[in-house]
């Protein structure tokens, strides 16, 4: 099994790509298609076309998820995907009940 070092993409391949995190985990799993990564993820495979075809974000469950499947670290699977940021912040429309007036 390679270490996460050898799957992270060059500078070359630095933007938001969701493809490259979902191709190197078939990888890394040595899985043939989406289908079997699906199955090893727990998900239904139109959620990683979904993915894919950016219709979708890889939210944290799955993030979560792979990271369980894989053993690669969380930042590793953030930095696979082209995800740079340090640090994430809610937004204040996010996490605060609605109030009714």
């Amino acid at each position: 099994m390679r270490d996460a070092a050898t799957i992270q993409p060059d500078t070359s391949e630095r933007e938001y790509n969701p493809n490259r995190l979902l191709d190197a985990l078939i990888d890394h799993l040595k899985l043939k298609n989406d289908a079997a990564l699906a199955r090893a993820l727990e998900v239904a495979p139109p959620v990683l076309s979904k993915i894919r075809h950016r219709r979708l974000p890889v939210g944290a469950a799955l993030l979560i998820r792979m990271h369980e499947v894989s053993e690669l670290t969380i930042s590793d699977l953030r930095y696979l995907m082209g995800d740079r940021r340090k640090k994430f912040r809610i937004s204040d429309s996010q996490g605060k009940p609605d109030r009714a007036k």
